[in-house]
Order: C-alpha cells, then sequence, then structure tokens
C-alpha cells in the first residue's frame, strides 16, 4: 500500500512541476504552483484500503493554495440586463482563482473600477483591511456599489483560497435556508387571483410584499390633492422630462416626500384600504405583507395612511421618507403600530466621513425593522456588523436585494450569519434566465420554494457564473465579457485623509 501511495505522490510532484513551468508567480493559472501534501495526514490511514486512501488524501485538497502568498493581478467586469442594468465584477489573482462581485443594481461599473489601482498587488483575504482603504469611496445609494462589490469579490476569493463557505468566514451560520419575500401582482391585474396563488402554492413564498402608492388611485376622481400639478405623479422613478432623457431636477421624482404637498383625501385613504383588504382576501393573514412605494407625500399624510391600514397588520411600512430624516421617522414609529422599516440607501454602520449611517439611525429609535441593500450597505462583513449592532437595539433586520445571483448569494451568506434577519427580497423570482446565470458549486440549489439553501460544501460564495447565459442577457449599451481594463490600473493620487 505505501508503494501505491508512493506513486501517487510522484505523479503529484511531476504534474506540479509541469505547472510550474507552464505559468510564472504572477500568471492567472498561478494557482496550480506548489504541492500540498505535506499537510496530509498519511500515516493516519495506513489500515484502509488503497481506494480509501487515495479518495481521502485527494478530496478538498487545495494543492497549490497557498492564501498567505495571494496577490490581485486584474479587475474587470460586465453588465448584466437586469433591473435596468446590474455590473458583475471579477478580481483575478496570480494563483488563479478569482472572486465575483457585484456593484447595485441601477449602478455603474465606474464605482468599483476606480477602485482597481487601489488594491492590486494586495493579499485578498485582508478584507477588513482593504475595506478600510476602499471605504472613503463608498456613498449612499447606488454610489456606495463599487466598494460594496469589490468586498462582496473578496470574500468569494477568501473563502475558494480556504475552502469554505464565506459564512464560515463569518463565524459560522445561524440557519440552513434564507427565508425570501416577493413582490405581489397588482389586485387591478385580471390574472390577480391566479398569479398569488402561484406565488404562494407554486412557487412557495412565505412572505411578501406590496405596491401601495397614489399611483394606483391618481385616475380616480377625488383621491389626491395637487396631484395633476406633478403631472400625475406617475412615480417616484419618473425622474426625466417627459419624452427625453433630460434629467426635470425639479419635478416629482426629485422632489423629497416633505416639499410636495400632495395630500390624500379620505376617499384615497378609502380606496388604497380597499386595494390591502383585496390582497388580504387572497392571501389571508398568516403570510406577513410588508408594503412600498407610497409615493412623495409628507409625514402627516402617511401617519393617516398608516392609521388606515393597521387592521390589516401589514408587517412594516417601507421608506415612508429620506432614510435620514430621524426626527420625522421617529414621529410615525410613535404614532403607529405597524412596524417602520427604512435603509437600503444607507451606507455603513457609521457612515462614509462625517456623514449619518446605520448606528445614528439605530440610536434614534427610528424604526422597528432596518432594510440595508447588501450592495450598499457596505458589503457581507458591514451588513452582519450593522445587523449585529441592530440586535443590541432589539432591532430586527430585513434584506433589500434586486440584484444578479451573485449579489443574491453575498445576502445568502450574509443572513445566514446574522441572527437577527427576518426575510430576504427576491426580485427576479419570475425571469427564468436570472436563475441560470450562474452554475451552483456544491449540492444545494440557488432557490427552493421560498427559501435559499445555505451552501454548505461548497467554498466562497458558492456560484459559478454560466458564461453563455451570461453573454446572452448582457446590456444593449455594453456588450463586453470581463474584457481588460488597463485604464484603471495607475493610481495618482494620495488618498489619506489627513497631513
Amino acid at each position: 500500500m505505501n508503494s501505491e501511495i508512493n506513486k501517487i505522490i510522484e505523479k503529484e510532484k511531476a504534474q506540479n512541476k509541469i505547472n510550474e513551468q507552464a505559468t510564472d508567480d504572477s500568471g492567472r493559472r498561478g494557482f496550480l504552483k506548489k504541492a500540498a501534501w505535506s499537510g496530509v495526514a498519511l500515516g493516519s490511514m495506513m489500515a484502509a484500503s488503497i481506494e480509501d486512501t487515495v479518495a481521502m488524501t485527494t478530496q478538498n485538497v487545495r494543492r497549490a493554495s497557498s492564501p498567505s502568498e495571494l496577490k490581485i493581478t486584474d479587475m474587470r467586469y460586465c453588465v448584466v440586463n437586469n433591473v435596468g442594468r446590474t455590473p458583475i465584477i471579477r478580481i483575478d489573482t496570480n494563483q488563479g482563482i478569482y472572486g465575483l462581485g457585484e456593484v447595485r443594481d441601477g449602478g455603474d461599473e465606474r464605482y468599483a473600477l476606480m477602485l482597481k489601482n487601489r488594491i492590486l498587488g494586495l493579499n485578498p483575504c485582508n478584507v477588513e483591511m482593504i475595506f478600510k482603504i476602499i471605504r472613503q469611496f463608498g456613498y449612499h445609494a447606488r454610489q456606495g456599489g463599487g466598494v460594496c462589490a469589490v468586498e462582496g469579490a473578496l470574500w468569494d476569493l477568501c473563502g475558494k483560497a480556504y475552502g469554505v463557505p464565506v459564512w464560515q468566514l463569518l463565524g459560522g451560520r445561524y440557519r440552513n435556508r434564507i427565508r425570501c419575500y416577493a413582490d405581489t401582482a397588482s389586485p387591478g391585474r385580471p390574472d390577480f387571483v391566479e398569479r398569488m396563488k402561484r406565488i404562494m402554492n407554486e412557487q412557495g413564498f412565505t412572505w411578501l410584499k406590496m405596491d401601495l402608492g397614489i399611483h394606483l388611485i391618481r385616475d380616480k376622481d377625488n383621491g389626491i390633492v395637487n396631484n395633476k400639478f406633478w403631472d400625475g405623479a406617475g412615480g417616484q422613478y419618473s425622474m426625466n422630462v417627459r419624452g427625453s432623457n433630460v434629467i426635470d431636477y425639479m419635478g416629482y421624482g426629485w422632489r423629497e416626500h416633505p416639499f410636495t404637498q400632495v395630500q390624500l383625501t379620505d376617499k384615497g385613504l378609502d380606496d388604497l384600504a380597499a386595494i390591502v383588504e383585496q390582497m388580504r382576501s387572497v392571501i389571508g393573514y398568516e403570510i406577513p405583507l410588508s408594503s412600498d412605494h407610497y409615493g412623495h407625500f409628507d409625514i402627516n399624510n402617511h401617519i393617516r395612511l398608516g392609521r388606515a391600514l393597521e387592521k390589516y397588520r401589514l408587517a412594516w411600512l417601507e421608506d415612508c421618507t429620506q432614510w435620514w430624516r430621524f426626527d420625522q421617522l421617529k414621529t410615525l414609529k410613535d404614532a403607529l403600530e405597524t412596524p417602520i422599516c427604512t435603509g437600503e440607501d444607507t451606507y455603513g454602520l457609521k457612515g462614509p466621513g462625517l456623514s449619518l449611517g446605520f448606528k445614528d439611525m439605530i440610536d434614534a429609535k427610528c424604526v422597528d425593522i432596518i432594510h440595508p441593500d447588501l450592495a450598499t450597505s457596505g458589503g457581507i462583513m458591514e451588513t452582519k456588523k450593522i445587523g449585529d449592532y441592530a440586535q443590541d437595539a432589539g432591532i430586527a433586520m430585513a434584506m433589500h436585494q434586486a440584484g444578479t445571483p451573485v449579489n443574491f448569494m453575498c445576502n445568502v451568506h450574509c443572513a445566514a450569519a446574522t441572527e437577527n434577519f427576518l426575510a430576504m427580497e427576491h426580485h427576479s423570482v419570475d425571469s427564468p434566465w436570472w436563475f441560470d446565470m450562474v452554475k451552483m458549486t456544491g449540492s444545494q440549489p440557488i432557490f427552493d420554494k421560498g427559501f435559499a439553501p445555505v451552501p454548505l460544501d461548497s467554498p466562497g460564495l458558492g456560484i459559478e457564473l454560466n458564461e453563455d447565459v451570461v453573454k446572452e442577457h448582457l446590456h444593449p449599451s455594453d456588450k463586453s465579457y470581463f474584457e481588460p481594463t488597463p485604464y484603471w490600473d495607475n493610481k495618482n493620487s494620495n488618498d489619506r485623509l489627513w497631513s
């Protein structure tokens, strides 16, 4: 038996020598540089059969991995036609392994590319150190997307280098599957009942969220005050001059909630309550029902709306005003029994520089539930820290998520490792190709009946891109696929914030 093992060892050494000759230290395939047989305790298996011994000594062996010698060599990207546009980045190393990350949906890949020259040559396993280097370049909403994309890719790399799932690197997991919530169908649709039954019975969702705004009643008489002045208040994302690509900075979509003087009449409140009544009549009361997208009107009218909907026991009222208006959110929270939720556009536990962050929100006791979007909030570890800080204050955490499977899996690992987690948004459940964008590297599927199984037997995020599918759904404005990005290689500034 010893002779058989010696043959295997000699074969491995010969293969490694070939690999060393074929690739240099800076090559992308340098991952197969060194043998790791020195870490295999062969003596303890001398009583096993040769088949069992070979299987044991070769399974999960990272023969060429030397995590302490990993270096970042490149960053590349592609842009997927998902929820408008969603950039995916890839960080390459000198050992041939790479990590995937994602800029938030609707964001710009340049938020991440500008960080490339600040991380080249660094060891990706030093995640916290690199995060502190690049943290200053993130900000709230989509502007946090670059830092978060890099952070997620670093964790993917680190997990692959050490052969463990990302959740293990965060301190372990609290759960084996992640509860997801889905958007509901509109009660105005002719197939509303059929669609809702499919969401619950076939897709298996046990938590739902509905849009519940003035856009649903804007064509009805006497429901809204001051509606027509704002061109019918078409929606909070209606930010362009009608029929053009010109941003209308004084239009409805750019007006903050306190500054529109849009109001709801009693009839308008009754009309919105009737919509919720119709929803509850179909889904019942066992399923938590959250709400969002009310429109741009002030806290006084949100209090009136909240009170009109109290009897329907909504899981939360989301983003009723700008997240940094803590005093207004506190007024709303104190006036209602329904939980108040916000945070999808908030960056960082402490915020960038001297700006506000989740810590300030939590300390102000102005919300019942925080709602970070991991692609804005600072990435995987920062979001876990946010959740932990909220838990100490008696506040739960739900997670906003509208990205590709890359960001989805970043959220899965974070949610697995964060105790006060409630549910995570799954924004693309009705897009068949969305699920096909990645291949799971372990035994669990990406989604199963309203839940996302936590990867238990695959390193990093537990996914690899399905290149054919991703290429098929690249954004029309940029059809490149992980092309070289030499323009972003050189650093030309001193980033230190003090003299």
